[in-house]
């Protein structure tokens, strides 16, 4: 954890709103040179740009029997991880849940999204999938113990290169897309083409899920603030190059957030 966000823990707490039930408190908050013993679970939830520093700060809690549980955006990070701590210790896991830290330090969850999946990457239930589980079943928060997690991620991965990729682009959500002339069309092929993308990779979205859709991206450009455009964007339009797909779509929309990237670096949004 860094020094400044300890720092307003210690002072002020931890303070969540949501409509499942508001929590505010102290929190047992630590830096990187305070952790003095391995733990047996460790979520991490950085962004992807924050992932090689999150990587630099866990060490010293990782030990041989050490879960690691990357709730990130994307697939990148597994491979990341896996060459960092070994594929041992990682497991795959993804939430589907909206928040969004408020000025004044307060998490606010923003809708009744409050869902983890999560999984070995071999796809076997073991024994410490099962107690994880069984430790969120405790909480609000509903949990799926998985046995095809990289299936699951796939498909979170189409839907926000979709969804970032159209809604930054349009800067507009959604349903202002589907409203707009030729905004539906537009944004459907997009997600045909992500869509084939998973199916060369071997995981083809699932009917269900072609059936359902907005992207914390958008929030995060509207913002002014640091956006994964490379790890989601990025990642995505260079695997359609590898498939040897249309890269179109993927590559204005990818080009859109770098220049964005380019006016934030100089200051100039």
């Amino acid at each position: 954890m860094r020094e400044q966000r300890k720092r307003r823990l210690g002072e002020h707490g931890l303070t969540i709103r949501s409509r499942f039930g508001d929590f505010s408190g102290p929190v047992n908050a630590l830096t990187t040179d305070e952790v003095t013993a391995p733990v047996d679970v460790l979520i991490l939830t950085c962004k992807a740009y924050d992932l090689a520093s999150a990587i630099e700060a866990i060490w010293p809690a990782v030990g041989p029997g050490t879960a690691i549980l990357p709730l990130l955006n994307g697939l990148a990070h597994i491979e990341v991880l896996n060459g960092a701590f070994g594929r041992e210790r990682v497991l795959g896991g993804l939430a589907k849940i909206a928040v969004t830290l408020t000025p004044d330090g307060v998490i606010q969850h923003l809708n009744d999204w409050r869902f983890l999946t999560f999984g070995e990457q071999d796809g076997v239930v073991s024994a410490r999938v099962a107690a994880l589980k069984a430790a969120f079943d405790r909480t609000s928060v509903l949990a799926t113990a998985s046995p095809d997690v990289t299936q699951a991620m796939w498909e979170k991965i189409v839907h926000l290169a979709t969804a970032a990729g159209m809604t930054c682009l349009m800067r507009a959500n959604a349903g202002e897309i589907f409203r707009a002339d030729g905004g539906a069309q537009l944004l459907l092929r997009f997600l045909e083409a992500n869509a084939a993308i998973a199916a060369k990779a071997g995981h083809p979205p699932s009917e269900a899920f072609m059936a359902e859709y907005t992207a914390s991206m958008l929030r995060d450009l509207e913002r002014g603030g640091p956006v994964e455009a490379d790890h989601i964007l990025g990642d995505m339009l260079a695997r359609a190059r590898a498939h040897g797909q249309d890269d179109t779509l993927h590559a204005i929309a990818y080009a859109h957030l770098k220049a964005y990237e380019q006016r934030r670096a100089a200051e100039r949004l």
